[in-house]
């Protein structure tokens, strides 16, 4: 196991940006299939695979991107020394960052759900307000142990794995309606 970390750390040293994307994808998709398995209880033949194949894209290409510039910004204005500067960064984080990145994760989930501008707005709409409220019920916390106690190039990795839990429920509450609409067409 010490082995793998190993490798981990020196991928994660030469290649930040990807390592980071792709290991949101896969715990994207992981917590897709988790709200297929286990929450919705599909059975295997039911399980919707391009639903969780959409989930690793938005992992690979806008959260972990997202996620690892946003900290390295907070990083390089804020630092990391103390308290404050966690705090400030949970502030920062939570009070532009997270709305906007909501607004823009339900945009891109309800485009690729095969929404058109109307549907997507609609979706948006419906979903944000609740999805944002969640977000602060959760994120708060674990931002402030996320930047006072974690070193910087493994806080994406933390949240990626605190929010396989949350995108369990991002998927579910993202696909409740689609899956009954296609159940009734």
């Amino acid at each position: 196991m010490s082995s793998m970390f190993k490798l981990y750390q020196k991928l994660l040293r030469k290649y930040p940006l990807c390592v980071q994307s792709v290991q949101a994808g896969i715990l994207m998709g992981t917590g897709d299939q988790i709200a297929q398995n286990f929450v919705e209880r599909r059975k295997i033949e039911d399980l919707n695979f391009m639903r969780s194949a959409q989930f690793v894209c938005i992992g690979c290409c806008l959260a972990g991107p997202a996620t690892k510039t946003w900290y390295g910004i907070l990083e390089r204005y804020i630092g990391s020394k103390n308290s404050v500067a966690a705090f400030k960064k949970v502030l920062l984080d939570q009070g532009c960052f997270a709305p906007a990145f909501v607004a823009v994760l339900l945009t891109v989930i309800a485009t690729m759900q095969g929404n058109d501008i109307e549907g997507v707005k609609k979706k948006v709409k419906a979903d944000y307000k609740d999805v944002l409220c969640n977000n602060y019920k959760l994120w708060p916390m674990v931002q402030l142990a996320n930047f006072y106690f974690v070193r910087l190039e493994y806080q994406v990795l933390v949240v990626q794995t605190v929010a396989l839990f949350w995108n369990t429920y991002i998927s579910y509450r993202t696909n409740r309606d689609v899956e009954r609409t296609h159940k009734n067409v």
